[in-house]
């Protein structure tokens, strides 16, 4: 099965001669407990003197990307989309994930600089803690695009209304309690994940709607969940407490498909079941069009492989000194039995 995004990929014309030294690198990963890293070297050609990429020149340039986590499908896809983007245009990328630890994705940061990327895109683990890095990046002449935050230290912000996002979300879902159930009348569980501000926004927006939109629903389980492992897990839990439960909210794709297993297993799926989200992933584009428990899931930008080609191209109009807005915020819509047929087909 596969994926049907609308993508509007942006071509950057930029030619001149990448310097460097004789080799050819090969990929290589390398796994710790902290952070998992892919690094690439481009092939170069036989010169003089030391390996260099000429950011400058536009034939190909160093990415260091510092993301939050890998375990989330889409920030991972995200990486690798970027990576095969920049390899391609005869660049170098390298993507570090911290666990969500500030202390290590410091260091990490540090590590990028060190090794003299032109790009810096950093998925913050902790706004505030990673200004003081972010601005040794900028003061080396290191361009630093902020995802999801809109950093200080950063060029362009690449950034979602969160809040809204979770508007949209908690509203598709009071749409659907006051279709289904007599009064509006509807136990709701949210899976949201505040440990994390943006995400933080994003649960208040799905609580916000529903209160607005359902007044007389009952939110009679909250809790956090990221992972389609930690999602299954708590909706597990959440049955067993409250096995009324109708509606779940979640604010990622990992919990919603995690919470799609567990309504499965527990044979919880019926006509007036759902679970509304965001990221609209593969496996959840997969239960919309199987008639699942997940019945709708709002798309970010158009996907993984569309989010990687802005960035790339916000990097290459910044590395060739082009004037852009300092925010850049990106497109939201939702998907659901009505549209699926547009970006989705088994």
């Amino acid at each position: 099965m596969k994926r049907r995004f609308i993508s509007v990929l942006l071509t950057i014309a930029m030619s001149a001669i990448l310097l460097t030294s004789c080799s050819n690198g090969a990929a290589t990963v390398t796994t710790t407990a902290a952070a998992t890293v892919t690094t690439t070297a481009a092939t170069s050609a036989e010169t003089t003197g030391a390996a260099t990429t000429t950011a400058s020149s536009g034939s190909g340039f160093k990415v260091g990307m510092a993301i939050q986590s890998l375990s989330n499908p889409i920030w991972a896809s995200v990486c690798t989309n970027l990576k095969e983007i920049v390899e391609s245009n005869g660049g170098e990328m390298t993507y570090v994930a911290c666990d969500s630890n500030i202390t290590t994705q410091i260091q990490q940061v540090e590590n990028l600089i060190s090794s003299k990327v032109n790009v810096i895109v950093c998925q913050a683990a902790d706004p505030a803690g990673i200004e003081d890095t972010l601005k040794t990046a900028r003061d080396q002449g290191i361009k630093v695009i902020a995802w999801d935050d809109e950093l200080t230290n950063s060029d362009v912000a690449y950034v979602i209304d969160n809040y809204a996002l979770g508007t949209v979300i908690g509203e598709k879902a009071a749409a659907w309690i006051n279709e289904k159930f007599t009064d509006g009348k509807c136990e709701v569980a949210i899976l949201d994940y505040p440990q994390l501000p943006i995400l933080l926004e994003r649960g208040n927006g799905i609580v916000d709607a529903i209160k607005k939109n359902a007044p007389n629903a009952k939110i009679v389980a909250q809790t956090s969940a990221i992972d389609a492992a930690g999602g299954q897990t708590k909706m597990e839990t959440i049955f067993q407490s409250n096995p009324d439960v109708k509606v779940v909210c979640c604010i990622g794709g990992g919990g919603a498909v995690g919470a799609n297993e567990a309504a499965k297993a527990a044979n919880k799926i019926t006509d007036d079941f759902g679970i509304f989200a965001a990221d609209a992933s593969e496996q959840q584009l997969a239960a919309i069009k199987n008639n699942e428990g997940i019945r709708m899931s709002v798309m970010v930008t158009g996907g993984p492989d569309k989010m990687a080609q802005e960035i790339y191209d916000i990097a290459s109009k910044l590395l060739a000194s082009e004037n852009l807005d300092k925010v850049y915020v990106r497109e939201i819509f939702p998907i659901n039995s009505e549209n699926i047929d547009q970006y989705y087909t088994a």
